[in-house]
């Protein structure tokens, strides 16, 4: 069943997703959550490392692996999600491992100068189509104005755990849904009441 604390699965999706209940809204995370992790190690490459590795990939194709700031995020990110939920968090782990081998491969092509302009681009229209998305359709500010560090860290995992269930009805447990449905409902209805008594 479910776990407590930290590794809450179900307090934290009914967090997350209390706020992003709306489907068109969910699409367009579906969409711009993983391009700002991406961006973000593809930015994160540059910083100091700890040691690299040199690797061929594809033949002639050259990429160093920094063992620095964006692996530490990818690995944070990889036990915080497989600790959640073992099988949709070894996906996302997977998931995670591999931006940051991509976006290693990637800042090697473009270097920093190219790289920083690509990272700010990108990060500018995934943050823009989402607060669109909250704004147009949700119509309830995003999680991250409430509590940063949960809307942020959970992002990739509830976009993720959102399509296999989306896609495939995939539940960590039975009953999964159900109770983080309810617990969603809940939430929306209390918001709702504490708007309407502010009015």
């Amino acid at each position: 069943m479910g776990k407590t604390g930290l590794f809450d699965l179900e307090k934290h999706f009914a967090f997350y997703g209390a706020y992003h209940s709306n489907p068109i809204n969910i699409a367009i995370h579906m969409i711009f959550v993983w391009p700002i992790f991406f961006t973000a190690l593809l930015i994160l490459y540059f910083t100091p490392s700890i040691f690299n590795v040199d690797l061929s990939l594809f033949g002639s194709s050259h990429v160093v692996l920094a063992f620095n700031f964006g692996f530490l995020l990818t690995l944070i990110y990889s036990l915080f999600y497989f600790f959640l939920d073992a099988k949709a968090g070894s996906l996302a782990a997977l998931l995670c491992f591999i931006c940051w081998v991509g976006s290693s491969f990637l800042a090697c092509r473009l270097g920093f100068s190219l790289a920083w302009k690509v990272v700010l681009v990108a990060q500018i229209v995934c943050w823009t189509g989402q607060f669109i998305g909250h704004g147009a359709f949700e119509k309830r500010a995003p999680a991250l104005l409430d509590n940063l560090a949960q809307a942020v860290i959970m992002a990739p995992f509830f976009v993720l755990l959102e399509a296999l269930q989306s896609f495939f009805g995939y539940e960590p447990y039975p009953g999964f849904h159900a109770i983080v449905q309810a617990k969603v409902d809940a939430e929306i209805t209390d918001w709702k009441d504490k708007k309407q008594r502010l009015l």
